[in-house]
């Protein structure tokens, strides 16, 4: 593998090392901003505008007054614009009741929020955007419902919670690893929850991917946030945690001993595809996976394969395991390096879009630092940066 310094390494993964660029905003323009994406997040929840009306949500009711505030803003058009594509400043209002019956202090008095000390004639200028974790929390709560298959669920519950008293399982605070995917346990306000679902891949009002979760509750509730809204309620939430995978103690040894079982290999592959993306960094781009055969059994078909780019493949490392599950093994590695698996699609060859997994953009010298430290059982609390393109030690939980 080409050795390359620090610069270079950081240019290969995409990473670009620049200097933060302070806010051109100014402080009201900040907070027109922030009430405005509460209103695209409603409406990419919903499906339609706010509306007011004493049988809707009091949220709701909160985005609709908000709404007619910023309509009549001289500047919101042009300072929203470039948000504002779903066209929700020039739509027609769903309704006709006289807004000035409704203020923002009123609606919030209703939630127990007290007043912020701000001038008052900045009233138009939403003062009350982002009264913030009291806001978020409410609005997550109600949004619970009951969980009527609960009975499917709550064995799942009892065996997490005692898998942390007996150390087979650990936590971690949230924030360095956000992935979020089906059968991921959380500690959400004190209480356990269990990722149920996780549904199709849709765009959020600022451009970045989300998605539909079925969360369910210790307290046999469900809810359906979006995967974007659980990690930031997780991360501004002091309590909040991860519970780890149950801990498998170490996976094999530098050697075979008389009474292991043999399991089967690790193997790392680079593509020989001529994709420009993979071309461009493909020295930086691997397959890892785990068989119980021959390797090269594995991959005798890959030009022919979607799963392994339509292309050729060479064999970089490989690992022999001995007393291990393979498929919890295999998904640590997913986990650990899921924020580095390569977004690619491809043509299967009926033409078909191909999204290939277990294509990871990471240096070949961190995929062996990962072995070595599943063998002495130090993986528990290690993630993966691939801002630095190194893997790290998440101390008390950071």
């Amino acid at each position: 593998m080409v050795e390359m310094d620090d610069d270079e390494l950081l240019g290969a993964l995409g990473v670009e090392v620049t200097p933060l660029k302070a806010s051109h905003h100014t402080p009201r323009e900040e907070r027109i901003i922030a009430g405005f994406e509460d209103i695209l997040r409603f409406h990419q929840t919903h499906g339609r505008i706010p509306q007011h009306g004493e049988d809707k949500d009091i949220f709701e009711r909160l985005y609709a007054v908000r709404l007619n505030q910023l309509r009549k803003l001289p500047e919101a058009q042009a300072l929203l614009a470039e948000l504002d594509k779903v066209g929700l400043l020039t739509a027609t209002a769903t309704t006709q009741q006289d807004v000035s019956e409704l203020d923002e202090d009123a609606l919030l008095a209703q939630l127990g929020i007290g007043e912020q000390s701000v001038d008052e004639d900045d009233i138009t200028v939403l003062r009350h955007v982002r009264s913030s974790a009291n806001k978020r929390a409410a609005e997550e709560i109600a949004d619970r419902t009951r969980c009527e298959n609960f009975d499917q669920y709550q064995p799942l519950f009892e065996q997490a919670e005692r898998e942390l008293k007996s150390g087979a399982r650990t936590t971690l605070r949230f924030g360095r690893d956000t992935s979020i995917e089906v059968g991921h346990f959380f500690v959400l306000g004190g209480q356990l929850t269990y990722v149920a679902e996780v549904g199709e891949t849709i765009k959020a009002p600022n451009g970045e991917s989300d998605a539909r979760l079925l969360l369910i509750y210790a307290n046999g509730t469900q809810s359906n946030l979006l995967r974007r809204s659980l990690q930031r309620a997780l991360y501004k939430d002091e309590t909040g945690r991860r519970l780890t995978d149950t801990y498998l103690g170490p996976l094999f040894g530098d050697k075979a001993e008389s009474d292991d079982i043999e399991s089967g290999t690790i193997y790392v592959l680079r593509s020989l595809s001529n994709h420009p993306f993979v071309a461009e960094h493909r020295a930086l781009i691997h397959k890892i996976g785990v068989t119980g055969g021959k390797v090269e059994t594995r991959i005798a078909n890959a030009a022919h394969d979607a799963t392994y780019l339509l292309a050729d493949v060479e064999i970089v490392a490989t690992y022999k395991l001995h007393n291990l599950n393979r498929t919890r093994l295999e998904n640590i590695f997913h986990r650990l390096f899921g924020a580095a698996q390569i977004d690619l699609t491809i043509e299967d060859r009926f033409g078909h879009p191909v999204k290939p997994k277990e294509w990871f953009l990471v240096p070949l010298h961190v995929i062996d630092e990962a072995v070595e430290r599943i063998r002495n059982g130090s993986i528990t609390n290690a993630i993966y940066v691939p801002a630095t393109a190194q893997l790290e030690d998440d101390v008390d939980g950071r």
